[in-house]
């Protein structure tokens, strides 16, 4: 019997972020991405979240090397807390070697791993895969596509892409390589769902630069600007349009002055001399010279222009009439903390300038016109939409049908879903573990959904714990039952209630059986249960109980 290709997302499908997906076939395995997610409002204290990649730590043996599309964190996040446990060569171009590379360092990990990076149209051998980088357009530098051959067929897998047919930098999507592959014969096609319910063409990056020019022209105020630190084109029409203007540049925001470091040193930024400024400095110069490029678009707690918004920032105080200028599209669910800090800026008396005002931002991801022109250039003969929510894979799939594909070549799968693909059919056969791995502080999947269960219940309800002194020979009370309460009710306030909880407490002791007297498990089971009972009552809460023995 034939050898079969596998495919399967350990992330990235019925979510955005967290891409990671798997090609298997005759015992060796590639990973394309391997990427981090961001925490939902309720996984309260969770940093990161990143793919279980069990799978991949039981077939480590396999793996012949991670392929990286591109150099964004949803899909080389969670690399350093995978390459704990997983060892295997990373395959990237230049920009996002060099991301990585910073990530890797500041985990100590770039000893122990092998980089290569590689240029649009390498062909690297895997085992007995081929993966061939095909150059596409993002909103970061460097971003490719793959070519995956093996013997059952070739797979094209998009990554994040959109054609912009005058890119800021580097060359325009290869439609032709991605033609001359689908004349060859293309198995299936993985392509990038996330715009797919936006009709129409994407804009060219270049536009963004005519709303820049605007904004700064005859501009006698100090000019804030905040976007993506990883869209390097962003940043260069930025630097660009300030130095046509007269103004110097402060960036602010470590992971923005990381990604320009890194772009510049690569040369995917031409920055002109004396044009970026030590932020120092910007006290001494006039607010007509002076434009600040920072982090914090989306609204994020500890970025600088949130930092700025609520006066915590070492260096920079906003001032009334400084024009801000949000150049980035709010990232679903985080409207409102974007809206906090917007609204925190305008109290102070900054000019807010957003995309709602000028085009200030297009986006990286194709449009339905662009998905159906790489559908007809690759010609496949399976199609399984990715990097998307339910909706979007569905919509893609629509796409697909519309186009003339038969719906049973079309498959929607979900993360820990098998696909196998032969020359001529396709089928979900069978599941891997999969799921979500918290990263809190230095901890990687030790808060599972039980302890995030605990800190719903905390912060919805509160805590009340119940101190006792019991003698260890007959089970008797010695001193308390003592109350101590946090995020439930203020102690002071509610004394009346404080005596009836601790009476509530010892009647529970009282009413034990002697025989489970210094049972200290059924005693605490029956002080948590009166009490719990007689709470709900009285207030309708439920705060979570502690009861604490103290035995003497």
């Amino acid at each position: 019997m034939a050898e079969k290709l596998k495919i399967i997302s350990l992330g990235g499908l019925n979510e955005i972020g967290k891409n990671l997906t798997v090609y298997e076939y005759g015992g060796d395995i590639v990973v394309v991405d391997v990427g981090m997610g961001f925490p939902d409002d309720d996984m309260y204290g969770i940093d990161v979240v990143i793919p279980d990649v069990s799978y991949l730590i039981k077939n480590q043996n396999k793996i012949r090397g991670i392929f990286l599309t591109h150099g964004h964190e949803d899909h080389i996040g969670a690399l350093p807390y995978v390459l704990r446990d997983v060892n295997a060569p990373i395959y990237a171009t230049g920009m996002t070697a060099g991301l990585v590379k910073l990530k890797l360092e500041e985990h100590r990990l770039l000893d122990k791993v092998k980089m290569i990076t590689c240029e649009a149209g390498d062909v690297v051998k895997a085992g007995k895969f081929s993966v061939e980088f095909i150059r596409v357009n993002h909103s970061i530098a460097d971003a490719v596509a793959f070519a995956i051959k093996c013997p059952v067929g070739t797979c094209i897998h998009t990554g994040d892409f959109k054609i912009d047919p005058t890119p800021v930098q580097g060359g325009m999507i290869d439609l032709a390589r991605l033609g001359q592959l689908g004349n060859e014969g293309v198995l299936a096609l993985l392509a990038d769902s996330t715009n797919v319910e936006r009709p129409g063409y994407n804009h060219t990056e270049r536009s963004v630069g005519a709303s820049f020019d605007a904004l700064f022209r005859g501009c006698q105020e100090r000019i804030i600007v905040t976007t993506f630190a990883s869209n390097v084109d962003r940043m260069q029409q930025i630097i660009d349009v300030a130095a046509r203007y007269g103004r110097k540049v402060v960036v602010t925001g470590r992971s923005m002055e990381n990604a320009m470091r890194v772009s510049a040193e690569l040369g995917y930024m031409n920055i002109p001399e004396g044009v970026v400024v030590d932020p120092a400095k910007i006290k001494t110069l006039p607010k007509d010279k002076v434009c600040i490029v920072t982090t914090g678009s989306q609204g994020e707690t500890m970025s600088a222009l949130s930092r700025m918004a609520f006066s915590t920032h070492r260096q920079v105080d906003i001032m009334p009439g400084d024009r801000i200028i949000i150049s980035a599209s709010a990232i679903p669910g985080n409207e409102s903390a974007i809206g906090n800090v917007v609204n925190e800026l305008c109290r102070k008396g900054a000019d807010v300038v957003n995309e709602r005002s000028l085009p200030l931002h297009v986006s990286g991801h194709a449009c339905q016109e662009e998905l159906k022109i790489i559908h007809a250039l690759v010609k496949p003969r399976f199609f399984i939409p990715v990097h998307g929510e339910q909706r979007m894979l569905q919509r893609h799939a629509a796409l697909a049908r519309e186009m003339g594909m038969p719906g049973e070549n079309v498959i929607i799968s979900d993360i820990g879903r098998v696909i196998e693909l032969s020359r001529d059919s396709a089928k979900l056969a069978g599941t891997v573990t999969a799921g979500q791995v918290f990263v809190d502080g230095y901890g990687v999947g030790d808060v599972g959904s039980a302890v995030l269960r605990d800190r719903r219940h905390l912060a919805q309800d509160g805590m009340l714990a119940v101190v006792m002194a019991m003698s260890g020979e007959d089970g008797a009370l010695v001193s308390g039952p003592d109350i101590i309460t946090r995020g439930f009710i203020y102690v002071k306030e509610s004394e009346e209630l404080m005596d009836e909880l601790r009476r509530v407490a010892a009647e529970a002791i009282f009413h034990i059986d002697s025989r489970y007297a210094t049972d200290w498990s059924a005693v605490k089971s029956a002080v948590k249960s009166e009490l719990s009972e007689y709470l709900y009552k009285k207030t309708k809460r439920s705060p979570m109980i502690l009861p604490v023995i103290m035995e003497v």
